[in-house]
């Protein structure tokens, strides 16, 4: 009888525990070991270490746009140029916090995944695509600055004045040498985080064309004054004789009305910044293969690769700005070149940049494999040969369109208003809103509000974007000033 007794009241002080622990995993702000175990993906192992992780995304964050910082500081004045960086930076960290939160509360760790359990196949479809989109555009622009720079800098260390003609001065030719010897084999590598070694040579790179910016601030003179490439003329000689030319501005108006300066800020400068700061494809990925994976493990290498690249941005803007002042061109490498078009140590970074975009596309093109084979192969397990098509045909694509299109400054301009201000404003403040359940946080709470906030400042963005790259079509017309 006693015996009867004690096992009845052992299995139900065994179910009141189920009962318990269910509860538990639903509690509001649960952040605790148990709760981050329970993800689809948890059969896999993540191996990558916290390093490693940190090396790739910010290899994800940095892109061709930081070539491109020192001329928006000259539009915007170094004051405003910081303001906008800081803010963009912590809007960056939010978005991610957004993403991380929403993963861990329905157990999925996949972009398009998370857009399949907020708005259903739509939703899936949309993540996939706006992450296509976005990193064929960033692997298109990495390609197009190695076909336009790599000739020169081979043309230069063969001691030729002049492109002759040869098929190794040929871009066309050396994206597809470039494309078929490096980054296919590293797009081939079945894990993200076998990268984490490439990414950190890449940011070595980086870290050396930033050092070179510095030294050449002290180095170079303004006015610049160079018998064979004159480029002080390209701006107006009043403020070149009063000696306003070679002066900082802490905010720069450029004389023109208040609504005009407005547009231009909001149309081409914050989107440009954004841009710059778009790793949000990469971060589940990489919260995927990172070893002990949990949310706060992986913002912290959010966090530590965004305040990193934050300052290489900065420092790069502010020292390649204060030398050359309102002389320096949307591409910081041609103002150096312009100067001293056979400078050994110019070459060098040039060299340098080179090594780093082109490390960068086999860590942009994951992302794409990855949300491809979530539209087409949702349910099937890794197979090699599906992994090498999708790779090779990406690469293929990207090439075609490299050596077709003449000029993609405008398609890069259309993308990047479209699918930065998507991959960081709207799909993870909406995706936040629909995905954490009412339970947790009521639909008027401040969490819910904010990130309903945050997506419309994205979509209000996108619209004035949109809105004044089209109207710079219409007539003619070219206010940006410069390129992606």
């Amino acid at each position: 009888m006693d015996t009867a007794f004690y096992s009845v009241l052992t299995f139900m002080m065994c179910c009141r525990f189920d009962d318990l622990a269910e509860q538990q995993e639903f509690l509001p702000h649960k952040t605790g070991a148990k709760k981050e175990i329970h993800f689809t993906d948890v059969s896999f192992e993540g191996k990558t270490s916290f390093g490693m992780s940190v090396f790739n995304l910010s290899n994800a964050i940095m892109g061709s746009g930081i070539l491109g910082l020192a001329f928006a500081m000259s539009n915007t004045g170094i004051i405003l140029f910081i303001t906008l960086l800081v803010f963009i930076a912590i809007v960056s960290a939010y978005s991610i916090h957004l993403l991380l939160r929403s993963a861990g509360v329905v157990g999925i760790r996949a972009y398009e995944q998370l857009g399949m359990r907020a708005f259903g196949p739509p939703g899936k479809l949309l993540a996939a695509c706006v992450i296509t989109v976005h990193n064929i555009g960033a692997m298109s622009s990495y390609l197009f600055i190695v076909k336009s720079e790599l000739p020169l800098v081979i043309q230069a260390f063969l001691g030729k004045h002049e492109n002759t003609g040869e098929w190794f001065l040929n871009g066309n030719y050396l994206i597809i040498i470039v494309s078929i010897g490096i980054i296919l084999p590293l797009a081939l590598m079945k894990h993200l985080g076998y990268l984490g070694y490439t990414s950190g040579f890449s940011l070595t790179c980086m870290v050396f064309f930033l050092i070179s910016v510095i030294y050449k601030k002290f180095n170079i003179s303004c006015p610049l004054d160079d018998p064979h490439h004159n480029i002080t003329p390209i701006v107006d000689m009043h403020t070149v004789e009063n000696g306003t030319f070679c002066e900082a501005k802490l905010f720069t108006m450029n004389s023109q009305p208040v609504i005009y300066f407005f547009l231009i800020l909001t149309a081409y400068t914050i989107p440009i910044l954004a841009f710059a700061f778009v790793c949000h494809p990469e971060v589940l990925p990489i919260y995927t293969e990172l070893r002990n994976a949990t949310k706060k493990r992986m913002q912290n290498v959010a966090n530590i690769s965004i305040l990193a690249m934050f300052i290489m941005y900065l420092l790069t803007a502010l020292f390649g700005y204060l030398t050359f002042f309102g002389a320096v061109e949307s591409e910081l490498l041609h103002t150096y070149s312009r100067v001293d078009p056979l400078d050994v140590l110019i070459l060098c970074v040039r060299l340098a940049v080179l090594v780093a975009v082109t490390l960068t596309v086999p860590v942009v093109l994951f992302p794409i494999r990855r949300a491809l084979l979530q539209i087409f192969f949702p349910d099937q397990p890794f197979h090699w040969a599906r992994h090498v098509i999708i790779a090779f045909s990406l690469i293929f694509v990207v090439n075609l369109l490299v050596i077709f299109v003449p000029t993609i400054r405008d398609i890069f301009g259309l993308i990047g208003a479209t699918s930065a201000p998507s991959l960081i404003f709207i799909l993870p403040g909406i995706f936040y809103v629909r995905i954490v359940p009412k339970e947790q946080e009521p639909l008027l709470s401040r969490p819910k509000i904010q990130a309903a906030c945050f997506a419309a400042l994205g979509f209000l963005f996108m619209v004035m974007s949109l809105s004044f790259i089209i109207t710079d079509w219409v007539t003619g017309e070219s206010r940006s000033g410069g390129g992606h």
